[in-house]
């Protein structure tokens, strides 16, 4: 278990958002950060505003690294097009983010270790790196012997969160297919996102 795995709600109370939408987030009950010091309010600058827009979305998807997520901010600034859509649609062609909306699993971190075990077959080739980025058209299935895992049958009964519709799921099957690339107003953030002060953030 990593330290960020095993720090989640600390990350919910540090924003003072409840990142990932679940009714076991403190925030639900304290909306104020951890620590002795975390009631005390203090108004934010400029830079702390970008900073805590980038945390929040850098936070959302998992154990990404900096290095990582300057990465694709790099990759989205190279495309064409608005920046901040680029980046958010790169991060949910993730192939740990795709399993997580296509709910095969109940958590973006659960998402990254089924990746990593080998329990996923894109285009029926097993792919256990969690940044593949799938592109669309590709079908993305369970393998055979990981139909019947506890967790991924309490995921898909759920109520806590919906498939979006640029993904498409069989769960007779236990398969999907990712159909497009979202754009930010497509992508279901249980708090808002702004990529647009990620951006600002990167290309001071």
């Amino acid at each position: 278990m990593t330290k960020r795995l095993n720090s989640k709600y600390k990350i919910d109370r540090r924003l003072g958002v409840n990142l990932w939408g679940r009714p076991k987030s403190p925030v639900n009950k304290r909306e104020y950060g951890p620590g002795k010091h975390g009631q005390r309010r203090f108004k934010m600058s400029d830079f702390g505003v970008h900073l805590q827009a980038k945390q929040k979305l850098k936070g959302y998807y998992g154990n990404i690294g900096e290095r990582q997520f300057r990465n694709y901010y790099r990759e989205a600034s190279r495309r064409k097009g608005d920046t901040g859509e680029n980046l958010v649609g790169l991060l949910e062609r993730r192939l740990d983010s795709v399993i997580y909306r296509m709910k095969f699993v109940p958590t973006v971190f659960a998402a990254r270790q089924f990746v990593n075990h080998g329990h996923i077959l894109v285009n029926g080739k097993r792919i256990n790196i969690p940044s593949y980025l799938v592109k669309e058209g590709d079908e993305i299935r369970l393998k055979e012997k990981s139909f019947e895992i506890p967790m991924v049958l309490e995921a898909m009964d759920s109520p806590e969160r919906d498939v979006p519709d640029y993904v498409e799921v069989d769960y007779r099957k236990m398969k999907g297919t990712f159909i497009r690339t979202p754009k930010l107003a497509d992508v279901p953030y249980p708090v808002q996102m702004e990529p647009n002060l990620v951006i600002e953030f990167y290309s001071r």
